[in-house]
């Protein structure tokens, strides 16, 4: 008679296990009760090969307006930085959005040909703790495009 763990198939090869959460958060609602949407506070960091810094500020100032959530960008010949906040059901989904967002509006803003490198999502009390604790990214004001 051959022993098998509780729970387990007692065949091999069909055994079915449960799919945890990667967070192992056993406090989170359930499905039915998660809210639909929540904000994140994104800062998307591209960078690549230098084009005119004219070309760079329209570009981006093109993509402020084809992107309303859009709060500041910082810019260089071969770099930028981008901050605003995302509406998103969790966080998967905000970094998804975020990761994409360079490449959906690259042809209609006329973005350079750069590649993200880095990102940042954090959800809107993180965001404000940092703030009131004096660390973390400052307030993005002015709002807007602006050179570093």
């Amino acid at each position: 008679m051959r022993r098998v763990r509780p729970g387990a198939s007692s065949s091999r090869g069909t055994a079915e296990r449960a799919l945890m959460s990667v967070t192992g958060d056993d406090s989170a609602p359930p499905a039915g009760e998660r809210p639909l949407s929540r904000l994140w506070h994104v800062t998307l960091s591209v960078s690549g090969p230098e084009a005119p810094l004219a070309e760079v500020r329209r570009a981006l100032e093109q993509l402020a307006h084809d992107h309303p959530f859009l709060l500041t960008s910082r810019y260089a010949a071969d770099h930028a930085e981008i901050r605003y906040w995302e509406e998103a059901r969790d966080l998967h989904d905000a970094a998804a959005i975020a990761l994409r967002l360079w490449g959906e509006h690259r042809s209609s803003a006329k973005l350079p040909p750069w590649e993200t490198v880095g990102l940042e999502v954090v959800d809107r009390d993180t965001y404000h703790q940092r703030l009131a604790e004096g660390y973390g990214p400052p307030p993005a004001a002015p709002v807007g495009v602006h050179p570093y």
